[in-house]
């Protein structure tokens, strides 16, 4: 038997026969050389590879066959079998990682829902407006407030199912494989190390029988009785013999841990399955609930009737709502105080044309004007009061006013504007010619003029041929010639009483004033025929 130990590419060598095996004393004698321990010899077989890897199993029996120290490490099974224990526990602490979150999760849940329950635990804002029975919108909304504190409490309830049934069962089983490592480490590991130690016993005596026999051919001297190659070679039988008894109890060690793992891994995953089972009843129930309760606030938003709401409304506040069959308001039907107040009746009011007040102008143009009983002359640019705030382009106090007698459809009235716009900061006093649609209606406006201005009532004083009115020859030419008729302008004259003489004309026009004319006018007898041919 050789005593040769082969590198981990020699492992696969051919084994000896049986024969080659009964012949191994003899060659320890005669051909010491070969049975040298410390040099490695080439096998036939060493450089010839097989075309299929053999097994772990296979390579280890061929080790312990061929070597008398292979060089296998005995920790190799037992460290496999370890780290192996350790990829369980790991897996299992994994699976444990993950309930523990999704229980944090749950317990999170519950918290969170508490603040979304807040946001709807306080009464609705104008809640009056919403009937307050069932079928509602008040309804719904207690709906909602009862299945969100289920959602509280379904939450609690699955974190603390987790925490208290789940998570024990993984910690325990987390446990049993540290125990089993713990076993591996104790035991088998245990048994390696003997390996070991008597492996390498072994190979020292196998190097102590190369070292004597080698020198035992080369010299053939006197040798001690221990240093006998025969008594070293049955050194190394005993040692070699108790490092088999070694090996074959440390095989047999992990036969029975390898046959155990399979029954532990078994148990494992029957734990982890048992463990998943009752996490799938918690959490997947409490995700089963979760859709029932929004299931039903979906019904009991479902269930409200479109109509439902505003039928009640109508009940609780019909009377403070409009009606329909009421006709709408219009400004002609509406009251208010004072509308109908005298100072608000115009004395007389229509659309009258203006010459401008630009001197370079002769055209007319034509506007709204009333005579307020305020005693003002205003106009405006039309009569719509609602398209826009009416405000008066012009405004005029008769009593500062100097009037004129009509000349037909026309009349002057000289004065201020006092309504504050810019054209009448600009132009100051000034004669205002108006233009009427008939002499008839432009006497109507003299007279009322007449008489807001503060003169009595009568017939207008006839106009003297001082106060005749050259024509324009622009206008003469413009306007439409009448035979034996000339159309004249009135000039701007003070309006008397229709018992004024020719008399207290002329004191006027001499700058006397009425009251101090008055004497003489009443001592004098008009004549009527005179006049007109004056």
């Amino acid at each position: 038997m050789h005593f040769k130990r082969l590198s981990r590419g020699h492992s696969l060598r051919k084994p000896e026969t049986p024969a080659s095996s009964a012949q191994q004393p003899e060659k320890l004698q005669t051909a010491p050389a070969e049975s040298s321990a410390i040099h490695e010899e080439p096998a036939t077989m060493s450089t010839v590879t097989s075309p299929v890897e053999p097994s772990r199993q296979s390579t280890l029996a061929s080790n312990l066959s061929d070597e008398a120290v292979p060089e296998h490490d005995p920790n190799t099974t037992a460290g496999l079998l370890a780290q192996r224990l350790q990829a369980w526990k790991h897996a299992v602490g994994y699976l444990e990682e993950y309930v523990e979150a999704v229980e944090k999760v749950h317990r999170t849940s519950s918290k969170e829902y508490e603040k979304v329950l807040k946001t709807i635990s306080k009464p609705l804002r104008e809640g009056e407006h919403f009937d307050q029975s069932l079928g509602g919108v008040a309804g719904f909304f207690e709906n909602m407030r009862v299945n969100t504190q289920a959602l509280i409490n379904t939450n609690a309830e699955t974190e603390k199912s987790i925490k208290g049934s789940v998570l024990p069962v993984l910690e325990r089983l987390h446990k049993e494989i540290k125990h089993k490592a713990k076993e591996l480490a104790h035991g088998a590991e245990k048994g390696a190390k003997e390996v070991e130690k008597a492996r390498n016993t072994t190979q020292k005596h196998i190097e102590l029988l190369g070292q004597h026999t080698a020198a035992f051919e080369s010299s053939g001297a006197k040798h001690h009785p221990t240093e006998d190659p025969y008594v070293i070679q049955r050194g190394v039988l005993h040692r070699l013999n108790k490092q088999v008894q070694e090996e074959n109890n440390q095989r047999n060690d992990l036969i029975a841990v390898q046959a155990n793992f399979q029954e532990f891994e078994a148990h494992v995953i029957g734990t982890v399955q048992q463990a998943m089972e009752a996490f799938n009843s918690f959490a997947g129930g409490q995700a089963l609930k979760v859709q029932a309760l929004y299931a039903d606030m979906l019904g009991a938003a479902q269930r409200i009737p479109p109509d439902f709401e505003w039928k009640g409304f109508l009940k609780r506040s019909g009377d403070k709502l409009v009606d329909p069959a009421e006709g709408p308001r219009t400004v002609e039907a509406i009251q208010f105080p004072n509308m109908n107040h005298g100072s608000t009746k115009a004395l007389i009011e229509g659309s009258l044309e203006r010459k401008s007040r630009n001197k370079l102008s002769w055209g007319y143009s034509t506007g709204y004007y009333v005579v307020t009983p305020a005693k003002f002359l205003h106009e405006f640019k039309d009569d719509d009061n609602y398209r826009k705030d009416p405000q008066p382009e012009l405004s005029i106090y008769l009593p500062d006013a100097v009037i004129g007698l009509p000349a037909g459809e026309k009349f002057n009235v000289k004065g201020k504007d006092k309504s504050g716009g810019l054209g009448g900061k600009l132009s100051g006093s000034s004669e205002l010619s108006f233009k009427a649609h008939s002499p008839a209606e432009a006497m109507k406006w003299f007279e009322v003029i007449k008489k807001v201005a503060g003169a009595t009532p009568g017939s207008p004083t006839v106009p003297s041929p001082a106060d005749e009115v050259k024509v324009n020859p622009v206008e003469a030419a413009a306007a439409p010639a009448v035979t034996g008729v000339t159309e004249e302008k009135p000039k701007p004259v003070v309006a008397v009483p229709a018992a004024s003489t020719s008399a207290e004309a002329k004191a006027q026009e001499a700058g006397v004033t009425p009251a101090a004319a008055a004497p003489a006018a009443a001592a004098a007898p008009v004549d009527e025929k005179a006049a007109l041919k004056s």
